[in-house]
């Protein structure tokens, strides 16, 4: 099963805007784990925040570990504009992992 690490932005000027990228991020997650793999969804990181006290640094560090073992990035819309994609994106780039726009192609590429 390959493992996929979605990436897009996730914040915004204001909460409706966050909650639509979360949204976003969670339904493309449910599509590729529907599609047969196996899937880390950075949009769900929120919930440690409801009981926990960590860190942007925290939450950036486990997420970057994630990338640097996954098979490939998906890609969402609007991700050029997330500076914490591009540093994802950065990351996958060091580790030799593609990075794919839409599930299709992603599909195309690695099966499921």
């Amino acid at each position: 099963m390959k493992r996929i690490y979605v990436a897009g932005p996730y914040n915004a000027a204001n909460v409706i805007d966050v909650l639509s990228n979360v949204r976003v991020g969670i339904d493309t997650s449910i599509k590729a784990i529907e599609a047969g793999f196996s899937v880390f969804c950075p949009f769900l990181d929120f919930h440690y925040g409801l009981i926990s006290s960590l860190s942007i640094d925290q939450y950036r560090a486990n997420s970057m570990a994630w990338v640097a073992v996954s098979d490939a990035i998906l890609l969402l819309p609007g991700w050029q504009r997330s500076e914490g994609v591009r540093e994802e994106l950065r990351v996958a780039s060091i580790h030799g992992i593609p990075s794919y726009e839409s599930l299709d192609e992603l599909q195309n590429a690695l099966g499921s």
